[in-house]
C-alpha cells in the first residue's frame, strides 16, 4: 500500500520557490487520506527549453501569454522549481488494461503540482507534469516522456478542445537534451496537462478490488462534493453519480465517432470520471474510412478499433459500476444507473450525424440514407474528414458540380445514386444551399491532427526547429475555418504516411 512520503531534500529534487507566474497553488487531492497518493518532488531536467505553448489553455487559468518570457516559466513547468503552495504528488489507481485486470497502476510518470482557480470563476484547475520523473508507480519505467509523444499530446489535447470535444488541456511542452531510451534513444520532454481533475474509473476500481470500501466512499464523496454537488440531494447520490458519468461517457463516445477520433487505449485507468478525453497515446483520426481500423499498433486484437469504441465505453462504465456497487447498494440500482448508456449514445450520435449531413429535421428513412453513406465510405476507403467537409459544398440543383467530392470516391455510380437520394432528402425539408453550407462547415472540420502532420512537426522539433509545432497548433485551433493559406494541411495524406505506426510507447 502507498505511503505519504515527505518532499525530498536531495539536491537533485526540484526546489520550492515562490512564483508570480501563477497565484499560490492549492491541492484538493492532497486533502484526501495519505493512502491515495505519494508526496514527492519532480525530478529536474537540465537546461529546459520551450517547445510549445497554448495561449488558449493559459487563458483558462488567467495566465498571460507573456508569462513564457518569465525566467521562472521553464523551471516551473519542467518541474525544476516548485511554485508557492504546491504539494506535488503522484496518485494511486488501478485498472483493466485490454480487458484484463492489471492491479495497481498509478501516476507512473505524472506528478500533480496542485490546482489554481479557473479564470471564469467556476472551480479550480489541476496542473500535472507528465514526464517529470520516477514515482512509486513507475513499474520499472524511468518516469520520463519523450519529445515525440509529448508533442503529440500537446497538439491533440488542444485540437480536441478546439473541436468542442471534452478533454484535458495542454498548457505547454518543455524539452531537454537529456536522453532517454525507448525503442531507440530519444530526448526527454514534459507536458503540462490541465483538468478540473484527473480522477479515473480506475481510481474507484483500486479501492473496490482492495476491499477498502471506506476509502471508496471517501473518493466518491469527494467527487460528488467537488464536481457533482447537484447530485448530493438525490435519494441515492452514488447511483446518481454513476448515471451521470455513464451519460457523459456515452456522449463522449458519440463525439469521438463523429470526428473520426480513435483513442487507441481505452483502459479503465484512461477513462475520466468527468467524461473528458484523457491520456493521449496511440490516438489517430480516421483517414481512409474503415470501421475496423486500429490506430494502436500494440492492439493486435482490435479491442480498441474505431467500431468498438462505443461498446468499450459501455464496458468501462460497467467496470465502474462494479466498483461502485458497495456504495450504490444493490445490483438492480447499479444496472438501472448503467441502463441509459445505449439510448444516450444513439441519440447523440443521431444528432451529430444529422448535423454533419446538414439535416435540420428527422425523417423515417434517415437511418437508411446514413447507412448507405457509410457503406460507400467503407467500400471506397473515402477520407473521412474530407468527405464531410466537401459534402457541405454540394448544391441541390447542380449535380455537375460534385467533382470535388466524387474525386474522393472509387465507386462513383454508387455515390451518384446516393447523392440523388440525399438531394431529394434535402429538398423535402426545404434546405437552402448557402445556409446549409455554413451550418455543415461549422460542425465538419477542415483540419484535424493527422498522424503525418504530427510527424513532420516532431521531426523538425527533434532538430530544435519548433516552428511547425507552433504553426500546426495555430491551424488546429481554428479547425472549422477555411484558412486558405493553409489548404495543404487539409489535403489527403501522402503515400509515405501509410507506413506510420503508433503504439502504447507513442
Amino acid at each position: 500500500m502507498t505511503t505519504d512520503t515527505p518532499a525530498s531534500t536531495d539536491t537533485a529534487a526540484a526546489k520550492a520557490q515562490p512564483t508570480t507566474i501563477l497565484p499560490s497553488f492549492g491541492n484538493r487531492f492532497a486533502a484526501l487520506p495519505p493512502a491515495f497518493y505519494t508526496r514527492l518532488q519532480p525530478t529536474p531536467l537540465p537546461a529546459p527549453y520551450l517547445v510549445g505553448f497554448s495561449e488558449d489553455a493559459a487563458a483558462t487559468i488567467g495566465l498571460d501569454a507573456a508569462a513564457v518570457q518569465d525566467p521562472g516559466f521553464l523551471d516551473l513547468f519542467t518541474g525544476n522549481r516548485i511554485g508557492d503552495g504546491s504539494l506535488p504528488l503522484a496518485a494511486v489507481y488501478s485498472g483493466h488494461q485490454f480487458g484484463v485486470w492489471a492491479g495497481q497502476l498509478g501516476d507512473g510518470r505524472a506528478i500533480s503540482l496542485g490546482d489554481v482557480p479557473a479564470a471564469d470563476g467556476h472551480g479550480r484547475i489541476e496542473l500535472q507534469l507528465k514526464g517529470s520523473g520516477q514515482t512509486p508507480y513507475s513499474r520499472m519505467g524511468d518516469g520520463r516522456a519523450v519529445l515525440r509523444s509529448s508533442i503529440r499530446e500537446f497538439l491533440c489535447s488542444e485540437a480536441m478542445a478546439a473541436l468542442g470535444i471534452p478533454t484535458t488541456r495542454a498548457l505547454a511542452v518543455t524539452g531537454s537534451d537529456q536522453r532517454v531510451l525507448r525503442e531507440q534513444a530519444e530526448t526527454a520532454a514534459v507536458v503540462t496537462r490541465m483538468a478540473p481533475s484527473f480522477i479515473r474509473f480506475g481510481s474507484f476500481e483500486h479501492w473496490y478490488y482492495n476491499q477498502r470500501f471506506d476509502d471508496l466512499k471517501v473518493l466518491a464523496d469527494t467527487v460528488l462534493e467537488q464536481f457533482y454537488p447537484q447530485l448530493l440531494q438525490e435519494a441515492n447520490p452514488y447511483k446518481a453519480l454513476l448515471t451521470e458519468v455513464t451519460r457523459r461517457t456515452a456522449e463522449l463516445m458519440a463525439q469521438w465517432q463523429a470526428v473520426g477520433f480513435m483513442h487507441g487505449v481505452m483502459n479503465t485507468d484512461n477513462m475520466s470520471i468527468l467524461g473528458l478525453t484523457l491520456d493521449y497515446g496511440p490516438f489517430g483520426f480516421m483517414e481512409a474510412f474503415d470501421p475496423r481500423h486500429i490506430c494502436n499498433h500494440t492492439d493486435q486484437q482490435g479491442r480498441y478499433s474505431y467500431q468498438m469504441q462505443p461498446r468499450i465505453g459501455q464496458w468501462n462504465c460497467f467496470a465502474l459500476g462494479q466498483a461502485m456497487l458497495p456504495l450504490i447498494g444493490s445490483v438492480e440500482d447499479t444496472e438501472a444507473a448503467l441502463a441509459g448508456y445505449e439510448a444516450v449514445f444513439e441519440a447523440r450520435q443521431d444528432q451529430l450525424l444529422h448535423a454533419k449531413l446538414g439535416l435540420t429535421t428527422t425523417q423515417a428513412d434517415d437511418d437508411k440514407l446514413i447507412d448507405a453513406m457509410f457503406a460507400i465510405l467503407k467500400n471506397s476507403h473515402v477520407d473521412f474528414t474530407l468527405f464531410f467537409r466537401r459534402l457541405g459544398d454540394l448544391r441541390i440543383g447542380n449535380p455537375g458540380q460534385d467533382e470535388a467530392i466524387r474525386d474522393l470516391i472509387i465507386d462513383r455510380p454508387a455515390f451518384d445514386a446516393w447523392a440523388a437520394q440525399y438531394r431529394a432528402r434535402l429538398q423535402a425539408e426545404g434546405s437552402d444551399d448557402d445556409r446549409r453550407r455554413l451550418a455543415m462547415h461549422a460542425v465538419n472540420p477542415k483540419y484535424v491532427l493527422r498522424n503525418y502532420l504530427a510527424q513532420v512537426a516532431i521531426e523538425k522539433a527533434q532538430q530544435k526547429d519548433f516552428s511547425e509545432v507552433a504553426k500546426l497548433h495555430a491551424i488546429l485551433s481554428r479547425p472549422f475555418d477555411e484558412q486558405p493559406a493553409h489548404d495543404k494541411y487539409a489535403d489527403l495524406p501522402p503515400d509515405w504516411a501509410s507506413h506510420l505506426e503508433v503504439s502504447c510507447s507513442s
